[in-house]
């Protein structure tokens, strides 16, 4: 069975974490693509995090790269057998809204914006990866939104935004240990099984 995994990225674009994740869901039978939303493929270092939320926001958004991730995706559904989305921050978001799309899996990690597209309901099982804190809302609330979606499952682990990545100031490792074997889990099993509760860890 051939399988397509794309990865959407956060306000930095495919940095070294991206490609990291890139790496770990790379196999003999799936191919994983990272997408940039940035035309010109840019990266901006953790320091300019405002620099880069502000050029997102400006130059990106979370409308645009609607249509052209679409396209990408159903090219995609004519060659394999199974194709997934993954993404974090407002990759998450994006891979959200997408999630009506014939996906076999949707893995969303700290997507704070879904909050404001809770109008989606997603089509195939979706995993939801939560902080246990964000600076501009209540997780709990987001958390238990998500509990009439059937096809939705949330995690919550213990950390910030940013937690899974080394190379963030946010990094925890035991909560992105738990949280890359659950994607692994998810990515396998795809059917809300194994394991996967509206509950936190």
């Amino acid at each position: 069975m051939k399988r397509k995994i794309f990865i959407l990225h956060e306000i930095y674009g495919v940095n070294d974490f991206i490609k990291m994740q890139a790496e770990a869901y790379s196999n003999a039978n799936t191919t994983v693509e990272c997408i940039s939303l940035y035309s010109d493929n840019r990266i901006f270092p953790y320091e300019q995090e405002q620099e880069a939320y502000e050029y997102f926001i400006n130059e990106v958004g979370f409308d645009a790269p609607l249509e052209k991730i679409t396209k990408i995706i159903l090219e995609a559904r004519t060659h394999y057998d199974e194709v997934l989305l993954i993404g974090f921050s407002v990759g998450a978001t994006l891979a959200w809204r997408l999630s009506t799309l014939p996906l076999q899996g949707v893995v969303c990690v700290y997507g704070s914006r879904i909050r404001q597209y809770l109008d989606v309901i997603p089509s195939c099982p979706t995993l939801v990866i939560l902080p246990s804190h964000e600076k501009s809302f209540n997780v709990h609330e987001l958390k238990e939104t998500f509990n009439p979606f059937p096809s939705v499952h949330t995690r919550q682990y213990l950390g910030q935004h940013g937690f899974m990545d080394i190379h963030n100031s946010n990094y925890c490792y035991g909560s992105y240990s738990q949280a890359q074997d659950e994607i692994s889990q998810f990515l396998e099993n795809k059917s809300g099984q194994g394991g996967l509760r509206n509950e936190p860890k």
